[in-house]
């Protein structure tokens, strides 16, 4: 009798025990453990290079391209305007909000508001020709160009994606939390992660251009697409903020730029092109 009520009360504490070894290790599992669920949201600046690039203009009396054209960005800096919510659009700026389909993959929504501004004022390999009416200022250029180096005045062509070289793509992310490899003691306070991602997206920007002395033309415009390929390094704290750097390159092809009022002239081109991005965002549960 003595030794079953043993055994009995040995089997209620085995029982108490696993429950309470249960019970603790679910109070202690960290929130950054898993991601499944998730959701996050970022906000940030970029600067960019873009590689050389052949841009064709054609339209009524003239058909000529800018051979081996090279652009600039036109950085901000640290600036009030990046969370000015009247002048927000201004610098180059990134948004994305994505949302964790399993611990380590995402699916995300993004827009990178890039500018791109083609250097003039320069000597450029022209090839083509120009044959517009002479009552208008800009036959001033008419002649044809042989590919030969001219000097490329601002009168002649002013050409800038500067509000801005809008990408909006989807991405699909793999996400890696490295912590325990420089062994950080408690990933819910400091975590870092190394991300990868794919791309793809349209080209929606808002050209600035004046074209052989025509009337300033700046409106937006789908005029391409863009893939993408991102790596990244994440900086949690202390479960829900983090900061983000990113080096996003990729191609550009734009084979219908609006140019002037007049919807039968165009400019194409297409690009490679090296972003860094730099973001601050919050990751969390609806």
């Amino acid at each position: 009798m003595k030794h079953l009520y043993t055994k009995k009360l040995f089997l209620l504490v085995s029982f108490f025990a696993t429950l309470f070894a249960f019970s603790q290790e679910e109070i202690t599992t960290k929130y950054t453990s898993s991601n499944k669920g998730k959701f996050y949201i970022s906000w940030g600046g970029n600067r960019e290079a873009y590689s050389r690039s052949d841009i064709n203009f054609k339209g009524e009396n003239y058909n000529f391209t800018i051979n081996n054209a090279s652009a600039v960005d036109k950085p901000k800096g640290w600036h009030i305007d990046y969370i000015n919510p009247s002048r927000i659009t201004i610098p180059q700026t990134n948004f994305k909000l994505g949302y964790f389909i399993n611990d380590h993959y995402s699916i995300a929504l993004g827009i990178d508001h890039m500018k791109y501004v083609l250097n003039v004022d320069d000597f450029k390999s022209i090839s083509g020709t120009v044959n517009l009416p002479e009552q208008e200022p800009g036959s001033m250029f008419n002649g044809n160009y042989d590919g030969s180096d001219y000097f490329m005045s601002r009168y002649f062509l002013q050409f800038e994606h500067t509000n801005g070289l809008n990408y909006a793509y989807l991405e699909f992310a793999r996400h890696d939390d490295i912590s325990s490899f420089i062994h950080l003691p408690n990933t819910d306070k400091f975590q870092i992660n190394i991300t990868e991602g794919l791309g793809a997206g349209a080209l929606y920007p808002k050209t600035n251009t004046t074209l052989l002395l025509k009337e300033r033309y700046d409106e937006f415009h789908l005029s391409g697409y863009g893939i993408h390929f991102n790596a990244g390094l994440n900086f949690t704290f202390f479960k829900h903020f983090f900061i983000q750097g990113d080096l996003r390159a990729g191609y550009i092809n734009m084979p219908d730029i609006r140019t002037t009022i007049n919807t039968n002239e165009s400019a194409s081109q297409h690009f490679w092109f090296l972003e860094r991005v730099i973001s601050f965002g919050t990751i969390f549960r609806v």
